[in-house]
């Protein structure tokens, strides 16, 4: 009975350590654009994303969030700011988020499409078609 205790007990924690499954967005990607970083997690049933690291963190690990639309959040630092929420579906395809982008400070809806286990499209629109698609590859 032991045997089987610890056998049911190292499968469980072997699962626990799998790395993410196809189509599963949760990592860390590379984007395309000021060598940033973006870890993707769940937060709840939703999926959200918060920056790691940039040229712009590396050159000044202090750097904030000075352009902002809103005034009141430009003394934000941009390491570990919140850049992805809200995006619900699945399993390839997440739709209804919010992507910040601290270049123009602006806040768009989007849809995060996984076009294989290393590679994701994350689309964020003023209003369609007014859209910008980013291709991210997975660090990890």
């Amino acid at each position: 009975m032991k045997t089987m205790i610890f056998a049911a007990a190292a499968l469980a924690a072997s699962a626990m350590a799998a790395p993410a499954l196809a189509s599963d967005p949760t990592g860390l990607w590379q984007t395309p654009t000021n060598g940033g970083q973006v870890r993707i997690e769940r937060c709840g049933s939703a999926l959200c994303g918060t920056l790691v690291t940039s040229s712009h963190i590396r050159a000044n690990p202090d750097v904030r969030d000075a352009r902002n639309k809103d005034e009141s959040q430009r003394g934000r630092t941009l390491r570990g700011l919140r850049m992805l929420s809200g995006f619900s579906g699945g399993p390839s395809e997440w739709r209804g988020g919010s992507v910040y982008n601290p270049e123009d400070g602006g806040t768009y809806r989007g849809t995060i499409t996984m076009t294989n286990d290393n590679t994701l499209r994350l689309r964020g629109c003023i209003v369609a078609p007014l859209c910008k698609t980013q291709t991210w590859t997975r660090i990890q």
